[in-house]
């Protein structure tokens, strides 16, 4: 019980999470919204708006700097490991979710062909974040760490 005491006491611990699950269900109702369909997996997936990896980092490195000072050394690691985490996800994984999406289209023409491949396994194509999403997902947990640090 000790344990869960201390882990529930950890601002930024508790921030961090709290910018992926706010980031998450902003996310999963934002999608709702526009495509008229709950689909559970914007609640665990990647991808989308806000970005909540960039929530997630953001909202780590807020609390850090709050609770440890700008000029601290946990500030300065966790501030780049969050610029690492925000550029990946613009970078890396958007361009993944895009080829991804043209290897689910080539698949879908062989399909209609004589070629027996299973439709079921598409690639995931949510993967990445545009730039927008990126912000939106840092200012969320940069919200987030302030709005908890002050509580």
């Amino acid at each position: 019980m000790n344990v869960l005491r201390t882990l529930s006491s950890n601002y930024i611990l508790i921030a961090s999470i709290t910018g992926w699950l706010v980031a998450q269900i902003l996310k999963t109702l934002i999608h709702m919204h526009f495509t008229k369909t709950f689909v559970k997996e914007r609640l665990i997936g990647s991808g989308g708006m806000p970005s909540s990896h960039s929530s997630t980092v953001c909202a780590l490195a807020t609390a850090t700097g709050i609770q440890f000072g700008l000029d601290s050394y946990p500030f300065a690691i966790s501030t780049i490991f969050a610029i690492i985490v925000m550029y990946d996800a613009m970078g890396v994984r958007m361009e993944t979710g895009k080829q991804a999406k043209v290897l689910n289209e080539l698949l879908e023409l062989f399909t209609h062909a004589t070629l027996k491949i299973d439709r079921e396994k598409k690639l995931k194509e949510f993967v990445g974040h545009t730039p927008l999403q990126v912000l939106a997902g840092a200012v969320l947990g940069i919200l987030i760490a302030i709005l908890l640090g002050l509580v």
